[in-house]
C-alpha cells in the first residue's frame, strides 16, 4: 500500500473518530442520565443522599453510627474495602478507598425482595472524573489478584458485567458501569434488572409520580426515602411470619407510594413528606375517603405497657357496612349489633400490650369511641339478654367488665378478623366502658389494663410520652405507634427464625429509638386529583434534657452522654428492671442530679442544695415507699422513679448542719428504715424514714474525727451504730445513744478507713474488722472482745493503711500508701496483690468490686492526671494502661448471662459507658 493511501486512510480514521466523539458529546453525553431510571421498578425502599460527611456526622450524633458499624453486613463490606485499599497501597489521603468516592454525590440505595424470605440491596454511585473510574477499576483488579478473590467479566444483553467472588464463601459482588454510573450489588439479578430496564428508556421511573419534587434541596434534609407501599406486605413477609402483619397489610391500602425527607437531630430521626392515595378498587382508601382526620383523644386511656397501637380515624359502620340482615332474625341479634355499631364514633384502635416473656402472646385490646356511652351500654345489655349471657360482672375500681358474645370483627370490621386463611376466629370474651371508649378483650388482659389506668400509668400521665405526642401530627387518619422496649418480647415471637438471631445481635440498634410513630393525614380537599397524604415517620429517643448523645467510638461502645456542666463525684450504678445494663445517677458542678436510664436517656434532673451523698436504693417498709435515698445540704431526699419526692420526704435537719454522709438500714417489714446522717462537723444524727428522731438520741459530737464511715445495723431487733475514730478507739451505741458494754474499744493504734461488718444473730456473733496504722488487721465483736489481731504488712511512720470493703460488704482489701507507692493486699495473702508507683502524690481512692466466683476487680483512681487503673483478681492491669476518669471513682456492674461488665466513668462533662469481657 502506498504511503499516500495509508496517510489518506489515517486521516479518514481520525476524522471519523473526531466526528464520533463530537456526536457523543452533543447528543448522548448532552442528555444526562436520570439515576432513578436505573432503579428497578420492584424496589420496596429507595434511599438517596448527596452529602455523606454530614450524614455520617448526624448518624454519630444520634448514636446510630456506632450501632450500624456493629452490624455484620456493614463490617463485612468495610472489611473488603479496607483490604482492597491496603493491597492497593492506599495512603493517608486515600485511606478509605471507595468510601472517598461518596463525598457529596447523589448516591442511591434501593431494597428489593429477591426471593422467599430474602431481600437484597442495589447501590448506585456516580463517577464524575476519570481518576475515580480508574480508582474503582484499580481496587477491583487489586482484589482480583489476591488469592482470596476471583475477578471475572461476563456479557449480559450486550452489556459487560464485572463479578468479584470471594473464593472461600463463593459470595460475589456484581458491578456494572453505565455511562459513569456505578451499579453494585451482591445479587446479580438486581444488576441484570438494571440492564433490562435500559431497553425501555421511556418507561416511568420509580420517582415519576412525584414529578420534579426534590426533597434533597430542602435545608437540613440528610436524605430522602421512597416507599412502595404496594410491595410493603411482600417485604414484611421476609421479616415476620405471614400471620403476624395482616392488619398492617390492610392499613397499607391507604397509600401506594410515598416520598419522605430524612432529618437526623440528636435524639430523633424524622421523615416528612407526601404519599399518593391508593387507587386500586376495594382498597381501604376508597372506604375511608371523605371521613375526617381525628386527634388522638385516647392518650389518657392507653397503658404505658403498650407495645403497638394502630389508630384509625374511621366509623366502623360506615367503613365496613355489614351485609344485608337476614330476613329471619327471630332473636334480633343482627339488628342489635347494627344498633350497637351505630353508637360508635369516628375513632377506633387496636393495642397490643407488652408480652411477659419472649415468644409469649401479647394481650390485645380493641378500642372504639362511643360519643354517647349510655346508649352503647344499653345495646350491650340488650345483646347480653339476647345471648342469654350471665348477668354477673367483674368490678375493677369504678369499671364493670361484662361478658360479650360477639367477635371483635363483627362490630369493628375485618381489621380484627383472623390474619390468615383458615384460622379460628376467637370471640371477645369481655368488654368495659372506659370514659367514652368501649374496650374489648379477654378478662385477664382487661384486669391488667384497668389496673394501669387507675394507677395513672397511661400516656397522658407520662412526661416522656406526652413530649413525644406533642411532636406527632395533631390530627391523622392513620397513626401507628410502637414502643420498641415494650415490643421486644413480642418481636422475638413473630420474627422468622433466621431474622430472630439478627435482631438479638443488633439489640442496641433496634432500641436506640424506643418511640416510633407513623402517621398519614389526608389533604383538606381530598377529592382533588393531585391530593396527597401528608406523611410523617418519627423515631425518637426521650428528651435528653441537659445531656446530648455523642459518638463514643469502640472504647465507649457508642454510649456517651455530654452534659452542659462538668460532672463531679462518682457515678452511682443502680440495677434496671428488665435489662442487663444498669441505670446511673450522676451529679454536675451546678449540683444538679441526673438519673440516666439503661438506654442512656436522662429521665429526670433535680437541682439539690449541695453535693449528693449516700446514694442508695431504699426498699419500702413501715408505710414508706421505696426509692432513691440521698442527702444534700441539710435535707434527706427520697426520690421516686420519676424524680419526685416521696412523702414524707424531704426530711429537714437544722439549717446549720451540712450532711457529709448518709447510711440506711432496714428495720423490718412493719418498721421504717433507720437513717444515720454524718454531718461535716462530725456529728451523728439518727432518725427513721418517717422523720421520727430516736428518743434519747442526741446529736453525737464525738471527741475525735471519724476514721471512716460509721456502720448502722440491726442485731436481734436492736439498732446499733458503730463509729471508728482516728485516735484508734471504736464506739458502739444503741438506739437510745447509750454505749454498749466493752466500748469504747481501743484497737492499739490510729485508724483510717472503713469497717467490714459481718452481722450475726447476737452482739457476740457480730464481727467487725478494721486495720490500724501499725498494719494490724483487727477483728472484734459488739460485745467488746477482740477476736484476732495480725499484721498485714510492714509499717513505717509515713505509711497509711486503709480497709476497703466491696460495695456488698462480702470481702475487703487492705491498702498501704507510702509516698507515691500503693500496695493492695488480700486479707489472707502475705504478698501484695498489686503494687503501683505513681508520678503524683496524695491519696489515691481505691474501690473493690467482688461479684463472686473469683470475679474481683480493683479500681485505683489517680486524681491529678484524671485517670483510673483497673486490675483483675490476679493483680494484672487491664489493657496495660489506665483509662481517662476525672471522677472520684467509677461504677461497675456484672451480668452473669453475658459474662460482661458494665463500666461507668466520668470524663469532664461526659458520662461514658464501656462493656468489658474479661478472661478469668
Amino acid at each position: 500500500m502506498s504511503r499516500k493511501l495509508l496517510a489518506l486512510l489515517t486521516t479518514l480514521l481520525l476524522l471519523l473518530t473526531l466526528a464520533t466523539y463530537v456526536y457523543y458529546r452533543r447528543t448522548l453525553a448532552a442528555v444526562p442520565v436520570d439515576p432513578y431510571a436505573l432503579v428497578p421498578d420492584d424496589a420496596v425502599l429507595v434511599f438517596s443522599t448527596h452529602d455523606h460527611p454530614t450524614l455520617v456526622r448526624h448518624l454519630q450524633e444520634t448514636e446510630l453510627w456506632d450501632n450500624l458499624t456493629a452490624v455484620r453486613y456493614f463490617q463485612q463490606a468495610a472489611g473488603h474495602l479496607a483490604l482492597a485499599d491496603s493491597l492497593a497501597g492506599g495512603n493517608s489521603r486515600r485511606r478509605n478507598g471507595l468510601l472517598n468516592l461518596l463525598g457529596r454525590k447523589l448516591v442511591i440505595t434501593s431494597v428489593h425482595v429477591t426471593g422467599p424470605g430474602e431481600f437484597d440491596v442495589l447501590y448506585q454511585v456516580p463517577l464524575s472524573r476519570v481518576s475515580e473510574y480508574r480508582q474503582v477499576r484499580g481496587l477491583l483488579e487489586t482484589l482480583g489478584r489476591d488469592a482470596r478473590y476471583r475477578l471475572a467479566t461476563r456479557d449480559y444483553e450486550g452489556q459487560e458485567l464485572t463479578v468479584l467472588t470471594e473464593r472461600r464463601s463463593e459470595l460475589s459482588l456484581t458491578v456494572f458501569n453505565y455511562r459513569n454510573h456505578l451499579l453494585i450489588s451482591t445479587n446479580a439479578g438486581l444488576v441484570e434488572a438494571v440492564v433490562r430496564r435500559l431497553a425501555h428508556p421511556d418507561a416511568p421511573t420509580v420517582l415519576a409520580s412525584f414529578g420534579t419534587t426534590d426533597l434533597l434541596k430542602q435545608r437540613g434534609v440528610d436524605g430522602s426515602l421512597l416507599i412502595n407501599y404496594r410491595r410493603l406486605p411482600q417485604f414484611l413477609d421476609v421479616l415476620f411470619r405471614r400471620d403476624a402483619h395482616g392488619q398492617v397489610d390492610q392499613l397499607a391500602g391507604l397509600v401506594s407510594q410515598g416520598l419522605l425527607g430524612l432529618k437526623l437531630d440528636g435524639s430523633r430521626a424524622q421523615l416528612q413528606g407526601f404519599s399518593n392515595p391508593e387507587t386500586a378498587r376495594g382498597a381501604l382508601q376508597q372506604r375511608l375517603s371523605g371521613q375526617p382526620a381525628q386527634p388522638l383523644r385516647l392518650s389518657e386511656f392507653i397503658s404505658t405497657r403498650t407495645a403497638l397501637l394502630l389508630y384509625l380515624a374511621a366509623q366502623p359502620a360506615r367503613t365496613w357496612p355489614r351485609a344485608g340482615t337476614p330476613l329471619v332474625d327471630s332473636l334480633g341479634r343482627n339488628a342489635a349489633l347494627d344498633s350497637l355499631r351505630a353508637t360508635f364514633g369516628g375513632e377506633m384502635a387496636i393495642g397490643y400490650l407488652a408480652a411477659v416473656a419472649a415468644g409469649s402472646r401479647p394481650g390485645r385490646l380493641a378500642l372504639v369511641r362511643c360519643p354517647a356511652p349510655a346508649r352503647t351500654a344499653q345495646w350491650l345489655a340488650r345483646l347480653r339478654r339476647i345471648e342469654s349471657s350471665s348477668p354477673a360482672f367483674t368490678k375493677v375500681g369504678p369499671y364493670e367488665i361484662h361478658p360479650v358474645g360477639f367477635t371483635e370483627a363483627e362490630v369493628l370490621g375485618p381489621l380484627l378478623a383472623p390474619s390468615r386463611p383458615g384460622a379460628v376466629e376467637v370471640a371477645a370474651s369481655a368488654g368495659v366502658l372506659v370514659g367514652s371508649y368501649l374496650v374489648l378483650s379477654d378478662e385477664l388482659t382487661l384486669n391488667g389494663y384497668l389496673a394501669d389506668v387507675m394507677a395513672g400509668r397511661t400516656w397522658a400521665q407520662t412526661p416522656a410520652q406526652v413530649s413525644f405526642l406533642q411532636e406527632t401530627l395533631p390530627r391523622a387518619r392513620l397513626s401507628i405507634f410502637v414502643d420498641t422496649r415494650n415490643s421486644w418480647n413480642a418481636l422475638l415471637g413473630i420474627l422468622t427464625e433466621d431474622r430472630r438471631a439478627g435482631l438479638l445481635r443488633n439489640e442496641a440498634l433496634f432500641k436506640r429509638f424506643p418511640q416510633f410513630a407513623f402517621q398519614l393525614m389526608p389533604a383538606e380537599n381530598e377529592a382533588a386529583p393531585d391530593a396527597q397524604y401528608f406523611t410523617q415517620l418519627l423515631l425518637r429517643h426521650p428528651d435528653l434534657g441537659p445531656a446530648r448523645a455523642q459518638a463514643g467510638g469502640v472504647a465507649a461502645n457508642g454510649r456517651v452522654l455530654a452534659f452542659q456542666h462538668e460532672l463531679v463525684g462518682m457515678p452511682t450504678v443502680l440495677p434496671a428492671l428488665g435489662t442487663r445494663i444498669p441505670a446511673v445517677v450522676v451529679q454536675d458542678s451546678a449540683n444538679t442530679l441526673h438519673f440516666v436510664s439503661a438506654d442512656n436517656t436522662v429521665l429526670w434532673s433535680d437541682t439539690l442544695a449541695g453535693p449528693a451523698v449516700g446514694l442508695a436504693l431504699l426498699p419500702s417498709g413501715g408505710g414508706v415507699p421505696g426509692g432513691l435515698l440521698l442527702g444534700a445540704g441539710h435535707r434527706l431526699h427520697l426520690l421516686a422513679n420519676d424524680g419526685r419526692e416521696v412523702l414524707p420526704f424531704p426530711l429537714n435537719l437544722p439549717d446549720t448542719v451540712h450532711i457529709a454522709a448518709l447510711l440506711a438500714a432496714p428495720a423490718g417489714p412493719d418498721a421504717p428504715a433507720r437513717l444515720l446522717a454524718r454531718t461535716a462537723g462530725h456529728e451523728l444524727r439518727l432518725l427513721d424514714a418517717r422523720g421520727h428522731l430516736f428518743p434519747g438520741w442526741q446529736p453525737k459530737r464525738l471527741d475525735f474525727p471519724l476514721a471512716g464511715e460509721p456502720a448502722l445495723l440491726s442485731v436481734s431487733g436492736r439498732d446499733v451504730v458503730v463509729a471508728p475514730l482516728q485516735n484508734g478507739y471504736v464506739y458502739a451505741f444503741d438506739g437510745q445513744g447509750n454505749l454498749f458494754p466493752g466500748f469504747p474499744l481501743s484497737l492499739g493504734a490510729r485508724l483510717a478507713g472503713n469497717l467490714l461488718v459481718q452481722a450475726g444473730t447476737t452482739l457476740g456473733r457480730t464481727h467487725l474488722t478494721a486495720v490500724n496504722q501499725h498494719g494490724e488487721l483487727v477483728t472484734f465483736t459488739l460485745s467488746g472482745d477482740i477476736l484476732t489481731r495480725r499484721r498485714v504488712a510492714t509499717w513505717s511512720r509515713t505509711a497509711r493503711f486503709h480497709l476497703v470493703p466491696d460495695a456488698r460488704g462480702r470481702s475487703f482489701v487492705v491498702t498501704r500508701e507510702d509516698g507515691n507507692q500503693l500496695d493492695v493486699y488480700l486479707p489472707n495473702q502475705a504478698a501484695p496483690l498489686l503494687t503501683q508507683r505513681f508520678v503524683t502524690s496524695g491519696e489515691m481512692p481505691v474501690q473493690l468490686f467482688d461479684f463472686g466466683n473469683g470475679r474481683r476487680l480493683v479500681a485505683v483512681t489517680e486524681p491529678g492526671p484524671g485517670q483510673v487503673y483497673l486490675y483483675n483478681g490476679k493483680g494484672r492491669l487491664l489493657g496495660d494502661a489506665p483509662l481517662p476518669s476525672t471522677g472520684t471513682g467509677i461504677g461497675l456492674s456484672y451480668d452473669a448471662t453475658t459474662d460482661a461488665y458494665q463500666l461507668v466513668r466520668i470524663v469532664g462533662r461526659e458520662l461514658r459507658r464501656t462493656e468489658l469481657k474479661l478472661a478469668q
